[in-house]
């Protein structure tokens, strides 16, 4: 730990009069966790003493290997935009370690840093810009979420009918205060359905960069009397929210993914990446779309993917190779959804990718027709496989590959495993208003 970081960090908690520093962390679902902290404190939980009972987190420890310590990451510490009647509120996300000083193997950000480790080793850094949709939905009268919205906007529309366009803003110039390069900020496709892209970063900080994203969206949303949702698919016969990955490997400074000798400036390595991606996806939907929900996004006719296959041009591929070349040529993975744990991942997507590089594997030829067009005997004879159809059928994937458990680490593994083999069963045993409004009078 730098000290001259460490001193900053004291002095602007001083001079800012910050009153609160929240340590953050993660689940292994992603949910953001914190222990908040005086600034009289503040001394103590930059030597790593701060303590928190692990055995009430979902997927950590039980309760007789309970203890556990927060090692801040000086790099994210941030000052919260907003204040409060009683000063400003910080915030510092932290590693996980036990008390022997070992890193705790199931922490989320552990498993991201151990794989951007082994990419290291091959001499590449992973850079991942995530392009993150959300709804903005009105509250009713006891200030509780609803599906409501009097939002008349599509894609690219300005007010008046974007009625979330004011807490767009804000939460816009909230995130440039923090620090955050924001490069668009448009209304999506379906009513009350927004997007803001910010700058890609290297993978911890752009997994870091999303809880807090995430965060401030849904400040922002309570502050102008909104509630904002990642929910995959919050509304029958509307587009779904998802979160397109975008990934680049550099080595030596260069972007490993672009090659000007060849005819579309699309290197092998970005052409074996791809390959691993497309070999593993299937085990690694159940934690880019860890839902049940999720995979009712998944389906022909509103943009999101449902076959693996990998173009340059259109957007009804699993992968998408974006025109701009040079530094800027980068992978778009158009399967995950918000409500993933980005440090998990990011971490199987880069572990898929660099399998496919050790490997040598070769890409499919790219596919420029309209997958949602084909039918199922020209799929079948393209060799074209769908992404799986339920979160039953992704977390059973899941287990048939060996790479996930690996990059995951036997605790994470299996406590996602046990997690999501639960949530299907309560699912399935669960009788939806659906089912009632179709067969109550019926029979």
């Amino acid at each position: 730990m730098g000290k001259d970081k460490r001193d900053d960090i004291m002095r602007i908690v001083k001079e800012e009069d910050v009153k609160f520093i929240r340590l953050q962390f993660t689940d292994i679902f992603g949910t953001l966790k914190s222990v908040t902290i005086t600034s009289s404190q503040l001394e103590k939980a930059l030597d790593n003493r701060c303590m928190f009972d692990g055995s009430s987190i979902e997927g950590f420890v039980r309760i007789e290997e309970s203890d556990m310590y927060l090692h801040p990451d000086l790099n994210t510490f941030v000052i919260f935009p907003w204040y409060t009647q009683n000063g400003r509120i910080a915030r510092i996300i932290c590693d996980i370690y036990l008390p022997d000083g070992t890193p705790f193997e199931g922490d989320p950000r552990y498993v991201l840093r151990r794989t951007l480790k082994c990419a290291s080793g091959m001499g590449y850094t992973f850079n991942v810009g995530p392009e993150c949709e959300f709804f903005l939905f009105n509250t009713d009268e006891f200030g509780h979420p609803t599906t409501v919205t009097h939002d008349t906007a599509g894609y690219f529309d300005l007010g008046p009918s974007d009625v979330g366009e004011n807490c767009r803003r804000d939460i816009c110039l909230n995130l440039e205060e923090m620090g955050f390069e924001i490069e668009a900020s448009h209304h999506e496709v379906a009513c009350a359905q927004h997007e803001i892209d910010f700058k890609y970063s290297e993978a911890l900080s752009a997994a870091d960069n999303l809880l807090i994203f995430k965060l401030v969206v849904k400040k922002c949303a309570e502050a102008n009397g909104l509630c904002a949702t990642f929910m995959p698919k919050p509304v029958t016969g509307c587009a779904g929210s998802g979160m397109h990955t975008n990934m680049s490997l550099f080595r030596s400074g260069q972007n490993a993914f672009y090659d000007a000798e060849k005819e579309v400036g699309i290197s092998d390595i970005c052409l074996s990446f791809i390959a691993g991606i497309m070999k593993h996806i299937k085990g690694i939907c159940a934690v880019t779309n860890p839902l049940v929900n999720s995979y009712k996004r998944l389906i022909p006719g509103f943009e999101a993917p449902c076959y693996i296959v990998w173009t340059t041009s259109n957007r009804s591929a699993l992968v998408r190779i974006p025109a701009e070349r040079g530094e800027g040529t980068r992978v778009e993975l158009r399967n995950p959804d918000p409500a993933c744990n980005p440090y998990l991942s990011f971490a199987l997507l880069l572990a898929a990718g660099l399998d496919g590089i050790k490997k040598n594997m070769k890409s499919e030829l790219p596919v420029s027709a309209n997958v949602y067009d084909l039918s199922a005997g020209e799929r079948k004879r393209l060799g074209i496989e769908s992404l799986p159809h339920d979160l039953n059928e992704a977390v059973s994937e899941m287990k048939a590959d060996p790479l996930i458990r690996e990059t995951l680490g036997d605790h994470v593994f299996e406590k996602y495993v046990e997690a999501k083999e639960k949530e299907w069963r309560e699912y399935s045993t669960t009788v939806t208003e659906w089912e009632l409004s179709r067969y109550l009078n019926q029979f």
